[in-house]
């Protein structure tokens, strides 16, 4: 057959695929074994087919391995369970395998009755030739040609976040290069004079251990310190990254890195901002940050008051200075370690002299971690004092300060005079230059407005890692400026591959969050380097071995791809698409936005995925049996649909579901080709997009629903319904409500009736 061999360039040995199905987990009861046998041969055209009681089991993964090993099989296709399940047993080398999804997919969304059993195994035989014709239009992931192993990793910046990241990665065995841009290493926390106590009894100020982090770093042979220095330069990729390192004198080193971690810190939210707090106007107000030099300065005996060198007798720290507020200019979230920063320093007060005064204003006091409430319960036994208070202003009265609030406990004004006051202002994170915010504009010439090169801006920001990359020189920032690909789901994950943020750079935090973060960041970097050795992909689709791969000849030059590429990937030469496969995360983006499919995976393709629609029983329309097309996500909707499977929860029998790398990966020819061969409705499910996006390629969502808005054209043209199409944001658990996506949209059908495209 024709379809068996096919075109040299692309699959250079003869394909031979082995159909493998199950009859374990209640399978062999509710379905036609030897009918799902025949589908394979006949229609499927398998050139072996094989049943097992239980293909997971020691037998059935024998059975499999020496037809792979004695009968030149090459193709594998599983029909058992989810391709989620029993990924370690169904593992073959050197193979291309697809997985038919008849347990949760089939039987246990369907009920066991008389009345369902038709279509029950319309479903099996359905998916038993989806998975036949995706595997023959597949050929096995041999690996990134240009795979590197630079086990060198580089930390930019010397504070704790830094420091702890170094560490960590050198005690593992890897080479660390540390660069600080000032002339000591320590950050922000080693200019305080003492922390919060990160062990049991929660009770005193502690050292902060910055000098004995900095001494480990500087006597390890594995770590070396460039102070004064920052990156000029930054190119490649995982496993091969390439950095120009210059100093203050003019020099300039160029080295070679596996992976990054930066963790360039923050800065104190600009406290001039808070006049009507009295700072700027006296320098008795002063920030946390300030107050730590007074401390530092007084080296534990008394603190004395900036303006004349006074002992401090009263001291009032208001809470969530230009914090927690819609204001413009004003940051609007916590940054977290504030209140349990303002308990320690009224304590710096109180372990000196238990007689002065000192008063927390806060509106809501947050003390997160283990020792939280120990610690702030310590205070109170101190005597420091907690008022809940919405502070109004603070004015310079007579020889010290008058701070203006209202009691919210007493709902009632009140007023106290103080020696001095002390701001909690909020970590702004030195994330360098937002590329996100930087406007693109249209290339002449390239199709339908698409966007594909960055707009002329003057960007007032001072760059952290001078990325060479097409798409800007910084990480893109979230919407506080963080530079986390999404700091809830995919913590250190950035949309750069191999670069993974720590620190407060990553998200607010304290000095003990910030060690912690910063040992799983040094994980992540090495990860990044053993996969790039290999040329595996990093998360979420680890251990991938294929990349991007495209016919230069049917190009057009449109740059979508380029574009919307999430990570920066795809770079362009003579107008061409440069695809570097260590950025590449694998999510098939490129692929969905190519108009004239010349893009693909070895084992993800338009053809894997349009040959399992394709190849799908479209009933005519006086069987009045629909057929509905669902391509869902493989991270969040795919995993809810197998749950609702384990729960039993049934949805239509005329349902077909393919699982998609992403929904950015979705290629519009597919929803054209499914409605030219009779499908009745087309369901769409992808991750939140958005702010708060879930998606686990940051824009696959967004890219879809942009591309799908074109459809309703299409429908038009072809005088169909709207309603025939939909797509939705799916979480992973959405358990109930995704199989009832799918059956609103065949009442949908019954109600608008079926195709008119039906053979």
């Amino acid at each position: 057959m024709a379809d068996e061999k096919l075109p040299v360039e692309k699959f250079p040995i003869e394909k031979k695929v082995g159909a493998y199905i199950c009859k374990g987990c209640g399978l062999g009861e509710r379905l036609e074994g030897a009918q799902l046998t025949m589908i394979a041969e006949r229609d499927a055209k398998a050139h072996i087919v094989r049943e097992h009681d239980f293909l997971c089991s020691e037998e059935g993964v024998k059975m499999i391995q020496d037809d792979i090993d004695n009968e030149g099989v090459n193709c594998v296709a599983i029909c058992a369970c989810s391709r989620r399940a029993k990924t370690e047993a169904f593992r073959f080398e050197g193979v291309a395998m697809s997985r038919g999804n008849l347990r949760e997919g089939v039987i246990w969304v369907r009920p066991d009755t008389d009345e369902a059993r038709e279509t029950t195994e319309e479903m099996a035989a359905d998916y038993v030739r989806m998975a036949v014709w995706e595997t023959k239009f597949m050929s096995p992931p041999v690996g990134n040609e240009e795979a590197a192993c630079q086990r060198d990793i580089l930390v930019v910046g010397g504070g704790v976040s830094g420091l702890t990241a170094a560490l960590e990665t050198a005690r593992a065995g890897y080479p660390v290069t540390l660069v600080e841009k000032t002339g000591q290493l320590g950050g922000k926390a080693g200019q305080a004079w003492k922390a919060v106590p990160d062990r049991a009894p929660y009770k005193d100020p502690v050292d902060t251990g910055v000098a004995e982090l900095i001494t480990a770093c500087e006597a390890d042979d594995n770590i070396t310190i460039h102070l004064n220095a920052t990156l000029t330069k930054t190119a490649g990729a995982p496993g091969r990254f390439e950095a120009d390192i210059s100093v203050e004198s003019g020099t300039t080193v160029t080295a070679r890195f596996g992976a990054i971690v930066q963790a360039s810190g923050y800065e104190d939210f600009d406290a001039n901002k808070l006049s009507g707090l009295g700072y700027g106007k006296t320098p008795d107000v002063v920030t946390q940050q300030e107050l730590e030099a007074l401390a530092r300065a007084a080296g534990g005996g008394p603190i004395k008051r900036p303006s004349d060198g006074k002992e401090v007798k009263s001291v009032a720290f208001i809470q969530c200075a230009g914090q927690r507020s819609n204001k413009e200019g004003l940051l609007s979230y916590c940054s977290g370690h504030c209140c349990a920063t303002s308990i320690k320093q009224a304590m710096y007060f109180k372990d000196q002299n238990p007689d002065i005064d000192t008063n927390v204003l806060y509106r809501d006091l947050r003390t997160p971690g283990a020792g939280g409430e120990d610690f702030y319960r310590s205070g109170q036994e101190k005597g420091v004092t907690f008022t809940k208070a919405c502070v109004d202003g603070v004015e310079v009265a007579g020889d010290g300060l008058k701070v203006k609030f209202e009691d919210l406990i007493l709902d009632q004004d009140s007023e106290e005079n103080v020696d001095l006051v002390v701001l909690a202002v909020g970590q702004v994170p030195n994330s360098g230059v937002n590329i996100d915010a930087v406007p693109l504009e249209a290339e002449e010439g390239s199709e339908e407005g698409i966007e594909a090169k960055p707009a002329e801006v003057h960007v007032p920001l001072e760059s952290i890692l001078n990325l060479d990359y097409r798409q800007g020189p910084d990480l893109p920032q979230l919407v506080d400026g963080f530079t986390d690909s999404h700091f809830i789901c995919f913590p250190y994950e950035t949309r750069r591959t191999g670069i993974y943020a720590t620190g407060p750079v990553r998200r607010p935090m304290d000095i003990i969050s910030a060690r912690e973060d910063a040992t799983g960041a040094a994980l992540k970097a090495i990860q990044a380097v053993e996969n790039a050795a290999v040329g595996r992909a990093a998360h979420p689709r680890s251990g991938d071995l294929s990349f991007p791969q495209f016919r230069k000849e049917g190009c057009t030059q449109c740059k979508r791809c380029t574009v919307e590429c999430p990570f920066g990937a795809i770079n362009e030469e003579d107008g061409y698409p440069q695809f570097n496969e260590s950025r590449c995360r694998r999510c098939g983006t490129c692929m969905g936005a190519c108009p004239v499919r010349v893009i693909s995976f070895e084992n993800y393709s338009v053809d894997t995925v349009g040959q399992q629609l394709k190849n799908i029983d479209i009933p005519d329309e006086f069987d009045e049996k629909p057929r509905i097309l669902v391509l869902a996500c493989e991270n969040d909707a795919y995993p809810a649909l197998d749950m609702a499977g384990m729960n039993n929860i049934e949805y239509s029998a005329f349902a077909r579901i393919i699982p998609v790398r992403c929904l950015g990966s979705v290629n519009l020819i597919w929803i054209t080709d499914a409605l030219n061969s009779g499908y009745d409705g087309i369901i769409l499910m992808g991750c939140q997009k958005g702010e708060n996006y879930q998606c686990h390629f940051v824009r696959g969502s967004e890219m879809a629903y942009q591309r799908m808005s074109k459809v309703d054209d299409t429908l038009q043209s072809l005088s169909l319904e709207p309603e025939r199409v939909a797509t939705y944001e799916v979480a992973i658990t959405d358990i109930e409500r995704a199989p009832q996506l799918i059956n609103e949209m065949a009442e949908t059908i019954e109600r608008i009736g079926m195709s008119p495209f039906k053979f």
